[in-house]
């Protein structure tokens, strides 16, 4: 059997598992915790196909610590809390068929991104090789996109504990440069995945990173964010001061 294609039967039983779990906890947005253990799962289905490699075994390894590093935090911020505000608008809006209609829209549909996203990664370590130069250069992004996806996320955690912050808008240390660090540290992981995707001559998975920063930037990542902030004090100066997406000095 192809590598894609077992890994994308192995994504859809998993899937398929998380949608039965959610209708026992009444609870949709956990597959918002699976989101990056998904590219774990498909990294090491193929991996396990494809045998070893350095480039291989390159991304497997960076993707493994990506995704349980998401997990960890997602799992922390999101457990006990009750189902997603988002997830409960979508319950709301499609009434009672909402248990089997949240199959397709959420797991199933959140099942292809990380297939297709997952692209570059998958042909990054199916065709192998020894590292170069490019691979290098690809890491580089990578451990830039880790550094600012992990660094903003933890900054908001510790700013959010402070009872002193309630209300506030973050304008501090990453989030002083770009008003989405996380968002943006996440378009570079996988555009950095996407490089050593190129290394190994696979040019045409750039569909994979595409689709990704066109999430981030247009529909779940900052505009629906920006949505449910504009109505809080300061933010329109906070906006006026600082980078969108891509850091920049505040003005």
């Amino acid at each position: 059997m192809s590598p894609l294609v077992l890994a994308a039967i192995v994504i859809a039983g998993a899937m398929l598992v998380l949608w039965m779990l959610s209708l026992a906890l009444e609870d949709s947005s956990i597959v918002d915790i699976f989101w990056g253990p998904g590219f774990v799962l498909v990294a090491w289905v193929v991996a396990l196909q494809a045998g070893w490699s350095e480039r291989g075994a390159l991304a497997t390894g960076l993707v493994t610590v990506w995704g349980l590093r998401l997990a960890v935090h997602l799992a922390v911020r999101n457990i006990g809390k009750g189902e997603d505000p988002r997830y409960q608008a979508m319950r709301r809006a499609r009434g009672p068929a909402w248990w089997w209609k949240s199959l397709f829209i959420v797991f199933a549909f959140q099942g292809v991104l990380i297939w297709v996203v997952s692209l570059p990664l998958q042909q990054a370590i199916l065709r192998g090789g020894p590292l170069g130069i490019l691979d290098a250069l690809a890491t580089a992004v990578f451990v830039a996109g880790l550094y600012f996806e992990t660094v903003g996320d933890w900054q908001l955690v510790r700013f959010k504990a402070q009872p002193a912050n309630r209300g506030r808008v973050m304008d501090q240390g990453l989030w002083r440069y770009t008003r989405h660090p996380n968002y943006f540290g996440d378009f570079l992981v996988w555009w950095g995945l996407y490089g050593l995707a190129l290394a190994a001559g696979a040019w045409w998975t750039v569909v994979g990173p595409l689709v990704m920063s066109f999430l981030l930037m247009r529909v779940s990542g900052v505009t629906l964010l920006e949505q449910g902030m504009k109505s809080r004090p300061g933010y329109e100066d906070y906006v006026r001061r600082t980078g969108t997406f891509f850091p920049r000095p505040p003005r």
